[in-house]
């Protein structure tokens, strides 16, 4: 069961989705609370900078999930080991390089969320 619950979008304007795991926030949530899945490894909080680089104003569809972990779209859309909240179907964009290679350092294949052949 999920121990933390993300934030909602506070309004529609300003939404981005996250290029990691495409959670979708107000940009001002994610200068001032990060991504609520991938923190450890953006570390947005501290460098807001990153904000633009690591998330996207361009991405098509929203999915609400309540309870990822028991369902059948959150696994298909690869958010079922997240927290609840709202998510993007698809985020345009890569992550930059040097968190590319933070990921494989760390064992984890990423895999960008626009649809390309990487996302099949």
């Amino acid at each position: 069961m999920q121990q933390s619950t993300s934030q909602l979008p506070k309004n529609k304007r300003d939404l981005r989705a996250c290029k990691l795991c495409s959670l979708i926030k107000t940009l001002s949530q994610f200068k001032q609370d990060g991504c609520d899945n991938c923190e450890e490894i953006l570390d947005l909080r501290r460098h807001p900078s990153r904000v633009a680089e690591c998330t996207s104003s361009t991405f098509e569809g929203a999915i609400a999930m309540l309870k990822p972990e028991r369902s059948w779209v959150a696994k298909w859309q690869r958010v079922d080991p997240y927290v609840p909240g709202l998510y993007a179907i698809r985020v345009s964009g890569r992550i930059p390089d040097d968190i590319e290679a933070t990921l494989e350092q760390r064992g984890i294949r990423y895999r960008p969320r626009d649809g390309t052949a990487g996302d099949l």
